[in-house]
């Protein structure tokens, strides 16, 4: 490599948002309180995202997008390239090794994880021990990082945590501190805290790699009822879903999601149990587990969609310290 061609990449690997053609200082505050805080925010946007969010015009829009993406060197990249960004992901342990295994090694990062199922069927009880589990370090099933806990139904208890990360011979003090949790009290709100999270990274310097929502469907299916208002809120659901999924890719976390069941009327034999969401949620989760009681206080776990895995169930235990395989 020439020193010019060197140095040209050097200059773009040190490029900023107040790089960009036509974005100073002011533009780039507007900029990050809409979210846009780097370039590849920037470079994942649309022209009309930008406009709105810094009053520029179309044009200006684009170019600005443009350069972020040539900045990024965002192209087409060999299989090779590929698999070796497949090697960075980290997973996040449920507590269970049949779980973990069925869902090839943890609950990941930079993807989707939808658990549904009735009541009781331990989605809550999974949740409670990622937000610990995520708190230790990679050889131990976790990533070092904190959790982030948007609560839609009252279901989030501290205590459960504290007893957790006892159980898990760690200060629970310290794992209360590593954490956040909210409560939301409908889906506007909900939308708006997601969309919160990433301030916690970008401004307050949190290494969050898990984002809870229990449960995502609760707010959407109080407010919205009726085939009338489906077309409206399968909208709202799609661009928070695509928040979701942006956010996971960005910062590298895993966003794991608990979702409601209805009982379908038409299935006469079988299990008549789907999730709720239709396929906008169903597309959006790259993995997908439905939960329900098993014989003698079990819980069984069935991995219904996931890119590159086997369909599978396998049984695992909720106990008072935490997820734990079935004992033989």
């Amino acid at each position: 490599m020439t020193s010019k061609e060197d140095g040209k990449t050097k200059k773009q690997k040190e490029i900023t948002v107040t790089d960009l053609p036509g974005v100073g200082a002011a533009t780039a505050e507007k900029l990050a309180e809409a979210g846009f805080h780097d370039l590849i925010s920037i470079a994942v946007a649309t022209p009309g995202q930008i406009v709105e969010a810094a009053g520029l015009g179309e044009v200006a829009a684009r170019k600005i997008i443009n350069t972020a993406r040539n900045s990024l060197n965002m192209g087409f990249e060999s299989g090779t390239e590929l698999l070796n960004k497949r090697a960075a992901i980290q997973r996040i342990s449920t507590g269970s090794k049949a779980f973990d295994s069925l869902i090839g090694g943890g609950i990941e990062t930079e993807a989707i994880t939808e658990v549904y199922g009735a009541f009781g069927s331990g989605k809550t009880s999974i949740a409670h021990q990622l937000a610990v589990n995520v708190q230790l370090p990679p050889d131990q099933g976790g990533c070092n990082g904190i959790a982030v806990w948007i609560d839609t139904e009252g279901t989030l208890r501290a205590e459960f945590l504290q007893q957790l990360a006892k159980a898990k011979g760690m200060n629970p003090e310290d794992a209360l501190k590593n954490f956040r949790g909210v409560r939301a009290f409908n889906s506007d709100h909900q939308e708006l805290l997601a969309e919160k999270v990433e301030d916690l990274i970008t401004k307050e310097g949190l290494n969050v790699k898990l984002v809870i929502i229990d449960s995502l469907m609760g707010h959407y299916r109080s407010e919205f009822i009726g085939r009338g208002t489906l077309a409206e809120r399968q909208q709202k659901l799609n661009k928070h879903l695509h928040k979701l999924l942006k956010l996971a890719t960005t910062h590298k976390l895993a966003v794991y999601l608990t979702n409601q069941v209805m009982a379908r009327p038409d299935v006469f034999f079988g299990d008549p149990t789907e999730a709720i969401g239709g396929h906008i949620v169903a597309h959006t989760s790259t993995y997908r587990v439905y939960l329900r009681r098993g014989k003698k206080g079990t819980r069984v776990a069935k991995l219904v969609d996931a890119p590159a895995l086997p369909d599978g169930e396998i049984a695992f235990m909720v106990t008072g310290e935490g997820i734990k395989d079935v004992v033989t």
